[in-house]
């Protein structure tokens, strides 16, 4: 398994807003995460990546707890976009990566198989300010699988698509899965969750 998560909860105060959550997902597995606005699918995925911790419960990586050294095999598209406007749109994907902990050489090799199936390779010198939002969402994405991860996690990876860009995605996250990689998807593109995912995890809000 290559993640468990196991009786997660999470508050906010006297705010609740994750309570007693359990699930797995495997290689080669997509997990459909639904739920309203306030249901707590971002709180999940910031504890899944650490960024936040949970107030009790477990997360298991390939079978031992999760750690900080287990993030560089995660590939997290969070909801909110964060590039930098004034940057090229090579110099910004390398940063990103680098951020990761690839070497300039090694994050450029990983980078441009992806900029070409997502047919970016002639976008290395363009600023980042002139990419569209569905443009924006493309080198994200890229930036999210160059490294290989063998968990991805997809907030809303369909936002600021066209269908055309949508499509493309979805061939990409297809042939991800093909590979082995484990997918949490948190999507309002029920379709797409359909289409992608083999089980479902829908959390509702607490009141």
């Amino acid at each position: 398994m290559i993640l468990q998560v196991d009786h997660i909860s999470k508050s906010f105060g006297d705010k609740q807003v994750l309570a007693d959550v359990s699930f797995c997902v495997d290689r080669g597995q997509a997990m459909a995460l639904l739920g309203g606005n306030g249901a707590g699918k971002t709180t999940l995925l910031r504890i899944i990546t650490r960024l936040l911790q949970p107030d009790s419960g477990t997360l298991l990586f390939d079978g031992h707890p999760l750690g900080q050294a287990d993030l560089s095999q995660v590939g997290y598209l969070p909801e909110e976009r964060g590039l930098y406007r004034n940057m090229r749109v090579g110099e910004q994907a390398l940063y990103l990566m680098q951020l990761k902990g690839l070497g300039r050489h090694d994050a450029e090799a990983a980078l441009q198989p992806w900029l070409q199936r997502l047919g970016m390779e002639d976008w290395w010198q363009l600023p980042t300010r002139k990419l569209s939002k569905g443009m924006q969402q493309r080198l994200q994405f890229a930036v999210s699988v160059a490294h290989s991860p063998r968990l991805l996690i997809l907030d809303e990876p369909f936002s600021g698509l066209d269908a055309d860009g949508a499509a493309l995605l979805r061939s990409q996250i297809e042939l991800l899965l093909a590979q082995g990689t484990a997918i949490i998807l948190s999507t309002h593109n029920l379709q797409a969750a359909a289409d992608l995912c083999t089980k479902t995890l829908k959390l509702t809000t607490n009141h």
